[in-house]
């Protein structure tokens, strides 16, 4: 009985991967607010009725993408900010994690940049939530740092916010790139706009 209630729960499972699946491969070239319960069904080779069994609607699927798109990025950069490093190794090491992640992960970068400000209510505030825990994390990292000594927390969450909103704009930038030149445009804009950043927040406290 036991092993016949696993393998449904496996199927299950491999269901509703797949529907996450399919609905990001279609998003890759559409907006969600334009896309059908069928055309991702048919994407997926299940029937329309399966898909309930899975997501209350098209809006629910979203919202799990979400989630799916920024967690590995959470532990990337958690890592990042965790290491002894230079300033610059540091600003270096960011790009890099953020150029990894848009190309290994293109089409959840995609589905954010498209889907931040779309007309899809509960996956905006979706990513608006994410981003604004991503920035806490952040907050959290940069408050232990010795350069933040005598920071408010409000100052603080600021810098994370920054920090967090650059990430997103550059990795909407690499998601553009024309080539290899595009990118190394791309990468040497984003580490000068960091280094401007750490000069700032050096200096922020004399202002």
């Amino acid at each position: 009985m036991s092993h016949t209630v696993g393998v449904r729960q496996a199927q299950k499972q491999q269901s509703r991967r797949a529907l996450l699946d399919a609905g990001l491969r279609l998003l890759e070239h559409q907006n969600l607010s334009g896309l059908g319960v069928r055309e991702v069904t048919r994407e997926a080779g299940m029937s329309p009725a399966g898909f309930y069994r899975h997501f209350r609607d098209l809006a629910e699927l979203g919202v799990v993408l979400v989630e799916e798109s920024l967690a590995s990025l959470h532990g990337l950069v958690r890592g990042a900010l965790a290491e002894q490093a230079e300033a610059g190794e540091l600003i270096d090491r960011t790009v890099e994690l953020i150029a990894g992640h848009v190309r290994e992960r293109r089409a959840y970068v995609r589905f954010l940049a498209r889907e931040r400000h779309g007309g899809v209510q509960p996956v905006r505030a979706a990513i608006a939530a994410e981003l604004a825990r991503f920035a806490d994390e952040v907050a959290e990292a940069l408050g232990a740092q010795p350069e933040s000594e005598g920071w408010s927390a409000a100052d603080v969450r600021m810098l994370a916010e920054l920090y967090v909103d650059h990430m997103v704009a550059t990795a909407v930038a690499f998601l553009d790139a024309a080539g290899p030149a595009d990118r190394a445009r791309i990468a040497a804009t984003a580490r000068t706009q960091l280094r401007l950043i750490s000069v700032g927040r050096r200096h922020w406290r004399e202002g």
